[in-house]
């Protein structure tokens, strides 16, 4: 492995630093705007915005989502692919920089994964690149791909399905987390559909033998999944979300009531065989209560491909970056959003830590430590899913984990949201920022680390080929429609 372009490294970290007012700017933006899955509208324009006058060419709305976007700067190869996201979650409305949950808008929308952050700071990333790029006329293209609903609605899922990663020689993102560490392992694939059942409603006293009801399906189906459970690999997860119950009138036979499955597990074709069964569940719930069923295919995404080479770099990179420093408010305010979590929090995630960083944090609120690195980390299977995972199937990709949050802090909560607008968070994204535009830089100097790097996915992909686990015909947003 080639050893680092210091000199570089520091023009990148200086370039950054150098804009750092405007990447704030942006982010705090972002987060007030609080836009869901499809819709995030005002973040888009204004990191498109952004993106066309430090001198990018953007294309806009591409595979049948408004909201997603290609920014490019240069020319030819190596093309690098800086994945930013900018979606929020419903229900986790929070003031920010406080330490007590204190809802803006009741009900409302929150960035409770910190996408705000990961947004901007794949953004900074791309503009300090095409920076240093121009200066030094470098060769290459720097793209930044704006990628849409993350959350539930897999975004980069559509744009790979639509060829647009096509060219990409390699990928790199990050996401706002409680440490920092390289994102190593293999995520889950998955499913997300919706079950409509449709019955026939009457007076629930009067007549309920002419009534067939769709909640009675609903909750048969539920019924029936919860058995299928034992007998799936252990690997699997499936989890519901009961999205209408007919209406609030108890004596009305519900004659409409739906439900939303996302079904998880280590590989695609094992998600698929375990929806199989979820089907064949929700049929014998209509037929037991004499309603229809309606299936109604939302997202899904691929398992996560890792790669050592691309993660060995930036491990490199991040360490000769160094981490932020915090001032002693920073660090109180950090402790009494800390006090707001459970024991079982805090514990949960502090014994899932390497033993050397686990003794050195336990007593922290903020991680001022790097988590070491090792290929082996590689073989881990991790719990939860991301729609990077698409992209890793077709184009080298790595991922950093940058502290944004107090330890402990479990992600789509209140805390998240409320960090997500402070200078701590500010901090850990321009971290992000630095560490993947230096990444980006070293992989196109060095041409051998691009080589390896597609060895290695062929290798890791053996006999295996992609194919997108969404069917052609499912529209983004299939469901809401």
């Amino acid at each position: 492995m080639e050893s680092i372009h210091v000199n570089d490294l520091q023009k990148i970290v200086d370039l950054i630093e150098g804009k750092k007012d405007k990447w704030i700017q942006v982010s705090n933006q972002i987060w007030d705007y609080a836009e869901l899955r499809f819709d995030e509208v005002g973040s888009a324009e204004l990191i498109c915005q952004t993106l066309e006058s430090e001198g990018f060419t953007v294309e806009k709305g591409l595979a049948d989502m408004p909201t997603a976007f290609v920014g490019s700067f240069g020319s030819g190869s190596p093309v690098v692919a800086l994945l930013g996201e900018y979606d929020a979650l419903s229900g986790l409305s929070q003031k920010g920089g406080v330490s007590s949950a204190e809802q803006i808008v009741s009900g409302g929308n929150g960035h409770g994964c910190g996408h705000n952050l990961l947004g901007t700071g794949s953004l900074a990333a791309a503009v300090a690149l095409k920076d240093l790029m121009k200066a030094e006329g470098i060769q290459g293209t720097v793209r930044y791909y704006g990628c849409p609903a993350e959350e539930g609605g897999s975004g980069k899922t559509y744009m790979v399905r639509a060829g647009i990663f096509e060219d990409v020689d390699f990928a790199l993102t990050w996401h706002p987390w409680s440490y920092n560490s390289i994102f190593t392992g293999s995520s889950l694939a998955n499913y997300q559909v919706s079950f409509k059942f449709k019955g026939k409603s009457s007076h629930a006293a009067a007549s309920p033998h002419l009534g067939r009801s769709a909640l009675d399906g609903v909750e048969l189906m539920n019924v029936g999944v919860n058995y299928l459970r034992e007998h799936i690999i252990q690997e699997a997860r499936v989890h519901y979300s009961v999205i209408n119950t007919g209406g609030t009138s108890p004596n009305v036979v519900q004659a409409d009531a739906e439900v939303l499955y996302l079904i998880r597990a280590p590989k695609t074709p094992q998600v698929q065989e375990i929806f199989k069964r979820v089907c064949d569940i929700a049929k014998g719930a209509a037929l037991m209560t004499g309603t229809e069923v309606e299936m109604i295919f939302d997202k899904a995404c691929s398992n996560l491909v890792p790669n050592t080479t691309l993660e060995e770099k930036m491990f490199e990179v991040i360490n000769e970056v160094g981490l932020p420093k915090y001032t002693e408010e920073e660090l109180q305010f950090a402790k009494r959003l800390q006090a707001t979590l459970s024991q079982e929090d805090i514990d949960n995630e502090i014994s899932n830590m390497p033993k050397e960083v686990a003794n050195q944090l336990k007593t922290e609120a903020m991680a001022n430590v790097i988590h070491p690195y090792s290929k082996d980390l590689a073989n881990t299977l991790l719990s939860g899913s991301t729609d990077v995972g698409d992209v890793s199937w077709v184009t080298p990709t790595t991922q950093l984990q940058s502290a944004c949050w107090v330890l402990g802090t479990p992600a789509h909560t209140w805390q998240v949201v409320s960090i997500g607008k402070t200078s701590i968070a500010h901090k850990g994204m321009l971290l992000a920022g630095k560490v993947l535009a230096g990444t980006a830089l070293e992989v196109m100097k060095n041409p051998e680390i691009l080589e390896k790097s597609k060895q290695e996915l062929k290798e890791r992909l053996g006999d295996d080929v992609y194919h997108c686990p969404i069917p052609e015909d499912v529209k983004p947003g299939s469901n809401e429609k």
